[in-house]
């Protein structure tokens, strides 16, 4: 009896294993996860990824492939000021390799959304978006497998030149032509030859020194602030840390953000406004009161907003000794 029942249990234990095995879904292979992600890749440049779909494609093993992943919060509800900017340059960069690679079978881009999978976010330990990663084809990702946007901004031209750092694969960024200068250019000559024929009989404001030199000076405040650097490299307007913090300067020298123009803008003119001041001060054309009053004005607007200008370069150039009145 105890014979048959050892039998029994063996032959049900038997059974429920193999019952077990047959429940358990298998991975995939090397094979069919390379042929889905190519079948996947000829339709879209960015392969968008839930939870289900990041386990078997970048978690899963074995790989034989690189993965660029952006993570980030593109819902309006979040409020991710940056995430809209950021997966427009990533386009940018998907679009310029499959345009020069093909359908490599090397490097693939993909982009989970925080909407579509939270558990990926908590998996990955992240707080914050956007966030761009490498995952290597052996091995887990190390530190400088996650970019540093908050040193080299989120350009196309900055990611792909870190995804050469990672992948050795070069990537020629491509952007879309844009005739919005164009046209924009068009629309002003026209608008400036129709003024000038309408004021034919009556050009003698063209002779005006205080509307050239004003026309001048807001030229030179545009350059010096950094508007073409903003046209060339298209940096975000500004940037959200991960404890939520919004931060309007960038903390390196090679880049800045869009706000960061505007402000150094400011701060020129306010200057430029102090030394015109000082100037007509000196000049004595005023009466005394007036003119210390001019002269006073000007140096304290030197004084705050030069030294305002100064602690910025401080802050944007570590090691820089020198200041004024400002940290």
């Amino acid at each position: 009896m105890k014979k048959f029942t050892l039998c029994v249990i063996s032959i049900l234990a038997i059974y429920m294993g193999l019952a077990g095995g047959q429940s358990r879904k298998p991975g995939l292979t090397l094979v069919e996860r390379t042929q889905h992600l190519t079948d996947m890749y000829r339709n879209k440049a960015v392969l968008r990824f839930n939870s289900n779909k990041f386990k078997d494609y970048v978690k899963g093993t074995p790989r034989n492939y690189s993965m660029i992943v952006m993570f980030t919060a593109l819902a309006p509800q979040r409020q991710c000021l940056i995430c809209r900017h950021a997966s427009d340059e990533y386009q940018i960069v998907s679009n310029s390799f499959k345009q020069t690679q093909g359908s490599s079978k090397k490097l693939y881009f993909a982009m989970v959304d925080f909407d579509e999978g939270s558990d990926v976010f908590q998996m990955m330990r992240l707080n914050t978006a956007p966030v761009f990663m490498h995952f290597p084809p052996k091995g887990k990702p190390q530190r400088a497998d996650t970019m540093d946007i908050s040193r080299v901004g989120v350009s196309a031209e900055e990611i792909a030149k870190w995804i050469v750092d990672r992948t050795d694969v070069q990537i020629h960024v491509m952007r879309p032509p844009n005739y919005l200068g164009t046209v924009a250019a068009i629309v002003l000559f026209g608008l400036v030859a129709g003024f000038l024929y309408l004021r034919r009989n009556n050009l003698d404001f063209l002779y005006n020194k205080s509307m050239w030199g004003m026309t001048a000076v807001f030229f030179c405040l545009t350059m010096i602030s950094g508007q073409m650097w903003n046209h060339i490299r298209g940096p975000p307007f500004l940037h959200q840390g991960q404890n939520g913090q919004i931060a309007y300067i960038h903390g390196s020298s090679q880049g800045q953000f869009v706000v960061e123009t505007y402000i150094i803008m400011v701060l020129n003119a306010a200057v430029v406004i102090g030394i015109i001041l000082l100037t007509e001060a000196a000049k004595g054309k005023k009466d005394s009161k007036q003119t210390k009053i001019m002269a006073v004005t000007g140096l304290i607007l030197v004084s705050v907003f030069f030294s305002l200008l100064l602690s910025i370069f401080r802050m944007k150039t570590q090691g820089y000794p020198y200041r004024l009145l400002f940290d």
